[in-house]
C-alpha cells in the first residue's frame, strides 16, 4: 500500500483551515492533514518531520502572521527547496498570480475558486506540474523576476534578517530575536546589500516593499462557489516561469 500523502494547511484563520482540510480529505481519503497559522509554524512544522520530503504539499495563505507577503514563501522555498507550495490567496489580481510564480510557487488557487478547482491543482501539483489561473502580464514584471533571482542568492538566515530590515527593525533588535550578535546582524547585512546590489537598507526596504500583497477584499466564504478562471497547466505554466 501506498504510503499517505501529507499535507499542510496554512492559514491563520481557523475557518478556513478546517473548510481546507474538508475538502483535501474528500480529494484525497487518505491524506495526512498538518496544520499551521503563522509563518513559524509551517517551519516548525515541516522541521519536525523526518525530512523535508515526508512533507508532500503545502498550502499557503499570504495573509498569515511573520509572511510579510511573498516574504514568507520566499523564506519558505530557501529553507525547503524541494516542498511545492500552492499559494491560496483572496487576492487574486493579475499582478499577485505572476509575483507567486516569479516567487516559487508552484500553484495558485484564488479563496472564490469551487473545491474541484482545488483538487484538481493539487493533483496536478502532486504530479509535478505548475497549476495558476489565466493572467495577464503585469508591465513591471521583469522587476519582480530581477528580485526573485536576486533572493535566491540569500540564506535562510539572511532572508531572515532582510524581512526584518523590512519591517524597520535595528540590529540590536534582529540580534536578539534570531539569538546572534549584533556583529553578525552587521554582517548579514552587508551580505544582504552585496546580494540585492544596493548601497543602503532603505534601499534594501524599497526593495522589499515588492514582496507586500494588497490586503484582500473579503469573500463570500472559504474556498467559494464563484466560478475561477481557468488553471493553466503543463507547458503554458512552465513558459510563464520562464518569461
Amino acid at each position: 500500500m501506498a504510503e499517505a500523502r501529507r499535507i499542510l494547511i496554512a492559514d491563520d484563520h481557523p475557518m478556513m483551515r478546517s473548510a481546507l482540510a474538508q475538502l483535501v480529505t474528500q480529494a484525497l481519503p487518505e491524506t495526512v492533514l498538518l496544520e499551521a497559522a503563522t509563518l513559524d509554524q509551517v517551519i516548525a512544522a515541516v522541521g519536525a518531520q523526518p525530512s523535508p520530503a515526508a512533507v508532500d504539499l503545502l498550502l499557503l495563505d499570504l495573509n498569515m502572521p511573520g509572511m510579510n507577503g511573498f516574504g514568507g514563501l520566499v523564506l519558505i522555498r530557501a529553507e525547503f527547496p524541494a516542498l511545492p507550495v500552492i499559494v491560496i490567496s483572496a487576492s487574486e489580481d493579475a499582478l499577485t498570480v505572476s509575483r507567486a510564480l516569479d516567487y516559487g510557487a508552484a500553484g495558485f488557487i484564488p479563496k472564490s475558486a469551487p473545491g474541484e478547482r482545488l483538487a484538481a491543482a493539487i493533483g496536478t501539483v502532486l504530479a509535478g506540474d505548475l497549476w495558476f489561473p489565466e493572467h495577464g502580464e503585469p508591465s513591471d514584471r521583469a522587476e519582480d523576476i530581477d528580485l526573485a533571482a536576486r533572493l535566491a542568492a540569500l540564506t535562510p538566515q539572511q532572508l531572515r534578517v532582510f524581512m526584518m530590515v523590512a519591517e524597520g527593525r535595528l540590529n540590536k533588535q534582529i540580534a536578539h530575536e534570531l539569538e546572534v550578535t549584533e556583529a553578525t546582524v552587521k554582517a548579514h547585512v552587508t551580505m544582504i546589500l552585496r546580494k540585492l546590489g544596493v548601497g543602503n537598507r532603505t534601499q534594501a526596504v524599497i526593495a522589499a516593499a515588492r514582496l507586500l500583497v494588497e490586503p484582500p477584499q473579503p469573500v463570500s466564504g472559504p474556498v467559494g462557489s464563484a466560478a475561477a478562471p481557468a488553471g493553466a497547466t503543463g507547458s503554458a505554466a512552465r513558459a510563464a516561469r520562464r518569461d
